[in-house]
């Protein structure tokens, strides 16, 4: 027979004196700091808390994705986790109205104690850039570490909870890029899947009528753009080189020039695949894929924006000063804002996706009418 719960009250579920215990800082007791250093605290508290229902969402969603065959049906419960993790950036970044209504004079009053802490420290943050599959070497030195873990270790050199954190995390595999690029990857072009004979003559037939259809577009936009910009000679002439250099972009994307050649006939179909979903996405088989990738974009656009606002928060508050960690302070969050990129081929498939009268017809559209066990 299961026990049965015992009454509980809000304060007692919720934790609220323990939490409301939490807003002292360094000091023995919250009285001792000033009204801008709680707001402080209790915003980077918030944000903290956020990024903990992120990393469950992310993992929530990670979890799907690496299963070597996933239901279809569950693919609006994983639409539903990106959402989320959307929505918490979106929070996050409103934040940044509070800190700014505190003056420079003001949080110069405590600055110094932070001092060499900083947000870079955030284990929560370099787990959530982990899971999603940021690439080490994309990473920006904070300061002089070699090695963003470094950063994470306490002032003597030694372990850390955070450095704890974050190296278990590091084995936590495979990240959220690399089981949504096996699962589209596995997407099945007029039909055909990877692994099935004569996929690789499926998958070349589809990119070389896509990139017809750039063909075609090519001269449109090109025709368009010469009838109605060219002044002079010197003028058509930089356009048709400017529309040359897109098209032969594309070319190079859809073949997977661009990669080392052990990985290009993954990355080849995964990249066709993308293309494929996008541009059918009207297809009831394909209308949740199309919805997957829409959540990506969107995640990953809220957590840049959220990168970028916190940029212009440290501007604005105490403009371009070195870092409290040691950091670049502003240039570095900006630049993080700028390359921290993951689903970087989804954002490309954005410049290559046509029109509808361009894209290449489904062979077999009765195919991705059904859900097929």
């Amino acid at each position: 027979m299961a026990d049965t719960p015992k009454p509980t009250s809000y304060w007692d579920y919720i934790r609220v004196e323990d939490l409301l215990r939490l807003q002292n800082g360094t000091a023995r007791d919250e009285a001792e700091l000033g009204d801008d250093e709680v707001r402080f605290i209790v915003v980077h508290q918030i944000d903290e808390l956020w990024f903990k229902v992120v990393l469950r969402e992310l993992t929530a969603a990670r979890n799907l994705f690496a299963q070597p065959r996933v239901p279809e049906s569950a693919l609006a419960g994983a639409v539903q986790s990106l959402r989320r993790i959307t929505i918490c950036f979106d929070l996050a970044s409103q934040h940044f109205r509070l800190m700014e209504t505190m003056r420079t004079q003001d949080y110069l009053t405590f600055r110094d104690k932070l001092n060499p802490a900083s947000g870079f420290q955030s284990a929560q943050m370099r787990e959530i850039e982990i899971l999603l599959g940021l690439p080490d070497e994309d990473r920006i030195p904070l300061g002089n570490e070699g090695s963003y873990v470094e950063a994470l270790k306490s002032h003597d050199g030694s372990p850390s909870p955070a450095l704890a954190r974050v190296q278990r995390r590091l084995q936590d595999r495979p990240t959220l890029k690399a089981a949504v690029d096996a699962w589209l990857h596995r997407t099945p072009i007029h039909g055909s899947k990877p692994g099935d004979a004569g996929d690789a003559r499926v998958v070349q037939q589809f990119v070389d009528a896509y990139l017809a259809g750039h063909e075609r577009l090519y001269q449109r936009a090109l025709d368009h753009a010469v009838a109605v910009q060219a002044l002079t000679p010197a003028d058509q002439d930089r356009l048709r080189a400017r529309y040359r250099g897109q098209l032969q972009g594309a070319i190079r994307h859809l073949r997977g020039e661009d990669v080392p050649a052990e990985r290009r006939e993954f990355v080849a179909r995964l990249r066709a695949a993308i293309l494929f979903v996008d541009s059918n996405r009207m297809l009831p088989l394909l209308s949740w894929p199309g919805q997957i990738i829409d959540g990506l974009i969107e995640c990953e656009q809220a957590m840049l924006a959220f990168r970028q606002r916190h940029a212009r928060m440290v501007e604005r508050v105490i403009g371009r000063r070195v870092g409290t960690g040691g950091s670049d302070g502003v240039a570095y969050l900006d630049q993080t804002a700028l390359k921290y990129r993951v689903f970087t081929e989804i954002w490309a498939a954005r410049t290559l996706l046509l029109p509808p009268d361009l894209c290449p017809p489904v062979a077999d559209r009765a195919f991705y009418g059904l859900v097929h066990e």
